[in-house]
């Protein structure tokens, strides 16, 4: 069945598509940052948030500087308000929030006690911790917007990768992220009738692109051609589709990373359900760091974008037909022998068969029942594991 024919077959409603999201990994990524972030960092269009980041770009420049060279003023009684007088500049330069953060940080001194000083004796300490720097260097990123300001200050080694870098890879694949291709922000589920539609007016609200003035982050995904992988128990198709999000930090506050997936549905409040074959690449700032993203997380964006779908169905499907336990007996030997205590082994038998309607048999039954289970736990590092070992199930059937 192709993807035109499955969203029409799937559809069953006008604009969307009927979804089962009781499958499948919840992911709360996305929605942490719907939460987080305030009006003016939410953009409506990947054309816009490009603008945005470019002009910050354009008004940047970053070199690296002797410490000892660097000389603090305090001119105010604010410590956050002290100037930095560096090399070659006519002016003394603020440091924001931020990026005293990290000065203080890299020279060994505790922020939140500077700031609690009056400005001349923190100025005093910074100037001394600079003095003595045994990295002898720091790298700074300096914006002009009327006046110049310090916006980070990092190790000689950091390797700084502009947000507008990272915007503009995905504009390659996604465009206007409004639906002039593939990928788009996500559409809706309404949770009333188990209805996902994809066809949703973007507003500050539905939108998954953001940016402050510490990072960016991104989540689109190609809703309007959902895949078929297998059945649902009562004969309607279950359907998936592509996602994808990635983030970045040109001041140092976070890795540069993307994560690729399938999934059902996205939430009003834009949780991730139903997700299988989650991949990550995680690229810290390090000195190989813009290496990394043009040979590597670059590349792979634009490859899962372009990829075929049939190895993830294959997989389902594999999993699908790999019947693995036939009696209550294979069942639990089948898990234990994969490590499941005897507590776990009966919470995902009995979840199966609550969700289901029978007990397990298939590879598929298991890791179904192995990620329900584990989007109840609420210590991140056991549904993690629980999240792992359902995945590794999934691989070694696939």
């Amino acid at each position: 069945m192709t993807q035109v024919e499955v969203l029409s077959a799937g559809r069953g409603h006008v604009g969307g598509y009927k979804v089962d999201v009781t499958r499948g990994e919840r992911v709360g990524r996305v929605s942490s940052e719907w939460f987080s972030r305030p009006a003016d960092e939410r953009y409506l269009s990947l054309s816009d948030l490009y603008a945005a980041v470019h002009r910050r770009t354009e008004r940047s420049r970053t070199r690296t500087v002797e410490s000892a060279a660097i000389r603090v003023e305090a001119g105010r009684d604010d410590a956050e308000r002290l100037g930095l007088l560096l090399p070659g500049s006519d002016a003394p330069i603020a440091p924001t929030h931020w990026s005293f953060g990290q000065l203080a940080s890299l020279v060994g001194a505790p922020a939140a006690y500077l700031r609690q000083l009056p400005a001349p004796l923190a100025g005093i300490n910074l100037q001394f911790g600079l003095s003595s720097h045994r990295a002898e260097q720091v790298k700074t990123l300096e914006i002009e917007d009327g006046r110049v300001e310090l916006r980070a200050a990092t190790g000689p080694e950091y390797g700084r990768i502009f947000d507008v870098e990272l915007v503009a890879a995905v504009q390659r694949i996604a465009g206007n992220g409004t639906g002039d291709t593939r990928f788009k922000v996500p559409g809706l589920l309404d949770w009333s009738t188990g209805i996902y539609n994809p066809r949703v007016d973007i507003s500050k609200d539905t939108t998954t692109l953001y940016a402050s003035d510490r990072d960016v982050f991104l989540f689109l995904v190609d809703d309007l051609n959902p895949i078929e992988a297998g059945r649902l128990p009562d004969g309607s198709p279950d359907l998936y589709f592509r996602g994808f999000y990635c983030w970045n930090s040109e001041v140092g506050a976070k890795t540069l990373g993307m994560a690729s997936f399938y999934l059902r549905a996205v939430c009003q409040n834009r949780n991730l359900w139903g997700v299988e074959d989650f991949e990550e690449i995680i690229i810290r700032h390090s000195k190989y760091a813009a290496s990394r993203f043009a040979h590597e997380a670059a590349p792979a964006l634009l490859n899962f974008a372009n990829s075929s779908a049939t190895p993830f169905v294959n997989g389902i499907k594999a999993a699908r037909e790999r019947i693995v336990a036939r009696s209550d007996e294979d069942r639990t030997e089948f898990l234990r022998r994969r490590g499941f205590s005897k507590a776990e082994t009966a919470k995902v038998i009995d979840t199966v068969l609550a969700e289901e309607g029978r007990p397990p048999e298939s590879v598929f039954d298991f890791v179904q029942g192995i990620t329900a289970v584990a989007r109840g736990k609420t210590h991140q590092d056991a549904r993690l594991d629980l999240e792992a070992r359902a995945k590794k199930l999934l691989d070694r059937a696939a």
